[in-house]
């Protein structure tokens, strides 16, 4: 391994030991700035406490164009159901499986607290000859694209952008989909728990869930999506109260896990039983290449004396459950083999009696994300629910002619004797917002290899790194020769 590349692990270490979930970025804020002023470098936050810190050229290099190093300091906070990491204080545990580089049963954080250990060891390393830099990290990217929203027209000098929030070494981005977020608010008739009826559990588990853009087309399982199949069935033939619910983490990943307490009536508690047993057979077989340890159990659940939706809610909310969208519904007809739009059933949250479903919708096609966002909007009217859609953020539009994108073609294939991809993704980039800041940005993302971002199967390999860290110190060299 490159001494370099130890140093960025080492600093990624480090990085992992501060908190920084997602709308939670303070404290890792803070130690950024902190770690610039020791360096002797500019550090700037704005009012949502996106860092900007400015780097010096290497001596004689001073009057070439700024370079912006680009990626977002919060992370995706995911682990197994038996770990008992805390994510608020608990440091992010490194394990090594041969090349790969994984977390002890939580996200890994590689996406993208690696980006801020490559551009942070690049700054400081004085063998690394390189123009003006600036290295812009914001916050809650993966919730939202927040930092990026929020961001100043004008605060950045640069107008080349190197983001390094990209998951395929070789692979060079240059476009990406836009997407909007739909928060759907039901508010049942809740009643006290009746004894004529028996309280279960129904839970899903197990499934290899994923980053919801890029993993969308692989078609894995989604929890909530079989835990409304099954609820749908059951309630067929034995009517059901929900007595409570909640599945998924976070919008932009697949579930891999739901639950739900139901009560049945003591007479169709055998038969219930029957039905769920022979469909989670018949489910385990529909998904049993992308979702190998995928379990759908019904249990009986003692202690619960909570309140129960009425049976006509309950009905409801499951119709509802069954009506949302959730998959790849349009490919490209310009790009072959990529999404243009998709949906994820993300998130059933109950929050003291009101049932919250959040929705994540993307596409490269602005006007097919309207309509797949009301689509989404429409499900909400099944149950009477109330549907409240962002404003969302923009698509990347790629641009086949840029001159970054010449020039990275160029270093890779001359340093690798092979020519990198070049692909527009399903996924959110800030590329776009912040493109549609700052006029005349020529922009690019790419980044080391990591599998299964946003789920403890979270691992990058590090021997890609090596050849990132190589590749970037020769694009920052040819700036500064020109």
């Amino acid at each position: 391994m490159n001494q370099k590349v130890q140093s960025v692990l080492n600093l990624f270490e480090e990085i992992n030991k501060v908190p920084r979930k997602s709308k939670n970025e303070e404290k890792i804020a803070k130690w950024l700035v902190n770690w610039a002023e020791k360096n002797g470098f500019k550090a700037h936050t704005d009012e949502v406490m996106n860092v900007l810190i400015e780097v010096p050229a290497t001596p004689g290099y001073e009057n070439k164009p700024v370079l912006v190093f680009q990626g977002h300091m919060d992370m995706v906070c995911e682990k197994t159901p038996e770990s008992k990491h805390d994510f608020s204080k608990d440091p992010i545990k490194h394990v090594f499986h041969g090349d790969w580089l994984k977390a002890d049963g939580t996200t890994l954080g590689a996406d993208n607290g690696i980006a801020l250990a490559l551009a942070m060891v690049i700054a400081t390393d004085k063998s690394v000859i390189h123009p003006p830099l600036e290295l812009l990290f914001t916050i809650d990217e993966e919730t939202g694209l927040t930092g990026a929203n929020y961001l100043k027209p004008g605060w950045l000098k640069g107008k080349v952008l190197l983001n390094l929030d990209s998951e395929d070494e070789g692979v060079f981005t240059v476009g990406c989909a836009g997407g909007r977020d739909t928060k759907i608010e039901f508010k049942p008739e809740w009643k006290p728990y009746c004894a004529d009826r028996v309280v279960m559990e129904l839970k899903v588990s197990g499934l290899s869930g994923g980053h919801s853009g890029v993993d969308i087309r692989l078609q894995r399982g989604n929890a909530n999506q079989i835990l409304a199949r099954v609820l749908d069935t059951v309630n067929q033939s034995a009517p059901v109260k929900i007595g409570d619910i909640n599945g998924g983490s976070a919008h932009n990943a697949i579930p891999r896990d739901a639950v739900c307490v139901i009560g049945i009536k003591k007479d169709d508690v055998e038969k219930a039983e029957k039905i769920v047993k022979d469909l989670a057979e018949k489910i385990k077989q529909e998904f049993s290449k992308t979702d190998p340890n995928l379990a759908v159990a019904l249990t009986a659940k003692k202690g619960f004396e909570g309140l129960m939706m009425t049976s006509g809610d309950s009905a409801k909310f499951i119709d509802m459950m069954m009506s949302m969208p959730h998959g790849v519904a349009a490919m490209s007809n310009d790009i072959e083999g990529l999404v243009e739009t998709s949906s994820n059933f993300a998130t059933i949250k109950n929050n003291e009696g009101v049932v919250t479903i959040l929705s994540s919708q993307r596409s490269s096609v602005m006007s097919r994300l309207d309509w797949m966002t009301r689509k989404v909007e429409k499900s909400a009217g099944v149950a009477g629910a109330v549907a409240k859609s962002g404003n969302g953020y923009p698509s990347w539009e790629p641009n086949m002619k840029s001159r970054l994108l010449a020039k990275c073609v160029a270093i890779y294939e001359k340093m690798y004797n092979v020519k990198p991809v070049v692909e527009v993704i399903h996924a959110g980039l800030e590329c776009g917002i912040i493109g549609s800041k700052n006029e005349g940005m020529d922009m690019i993302s790419y980044g080391p290899t990591i599998k299964n971002p946003h789920s403890p199967d979270e691992k990058m390999f590090v021997p890609s790194l090596d050849k990132i860290w190589d590749f970037t110190v020769e694009l920052l060299k040819s700036y500064c020769q020109e």
